[in-house]
């Protein structure tokens, strides 16, 4: 599917489509999946995931935001070198002007993304669509309410967390703290 949007608010990791992952940290993510998945796995997962970063260049530009807990940017996932090239790579996607990348700050209290990660889409023929992972399933919402519902907790989480000057400084003390 060819989106003309995406916004989307992350879980546990910094995982994700398009937010630019280097290899050891997409691996890692993989490597620490239960039950354990054999090398073959994260070697077509992990090229998988990093192909998926095509998105941010492709012609037509594709609006992509994101938002990123700053739980999730914190817990590391492999070496301290391999979370600070992926605290860089966020912030030269985050640099990208089809690009925005918010953080939502450690002790927000409850709000929206709480309840987990998920998508919004929106494709070339302006149909909205949601998405939503959980242990390794996903599921796609076409229902216009539900779908709506999601650009509603996008929107709130939007107004919650740090906007993309502030969320970009904050990723930039995080490497400068490796």
């Amino acid at each position: 599917m060819a989106s003309l949007r995406a916004r989307g608010r992350g879980g546990g990791t910094c995982r994700g489509r398009s937010r630019g992952h280097p290899e050891a940290y997409a691996r890692a993510v993989f490597a620490g999946r239960c039950p354990p998945l054999s090398e073959e796995i994260i070697d077509q997962r992990t090229e998988a995931r990093l192909s998926r970063q095509k998105l941010l260049m492709r012609v037509p530009l594709a609006e992509l935001s994101f938002i990123l807990s700053e739980e999730a940017l914190r817990d590391p996932v492999g070496s301290p070198e391999v979370m600070r090239e992926q605290w860089q790579r966020l912030l030269e996607a985050g640099a990208l002007r089809n690009v925005e990348i918010q953080v939502m700050p450690a002790g927000r209290g409850f709000h929206p993304g709480k309840n987990g990660p998920f998508v919004v889409v929106e494709t070339h023929e302006h149909k909205h669509l949601g998405y939503f992972e959980s242990q390794g399933v996903g599921c796609v919402v076409s229902e216009p309410a539900e779908v709506s519902a999601f650009a509603l907790r996008y929107g709130k989480l939007r107004s919650q967390a740090l906007n993309v000057e502030e969320s970009a400084r904050l990723i930039e003390r995080m490497v400068g703290e490796t």
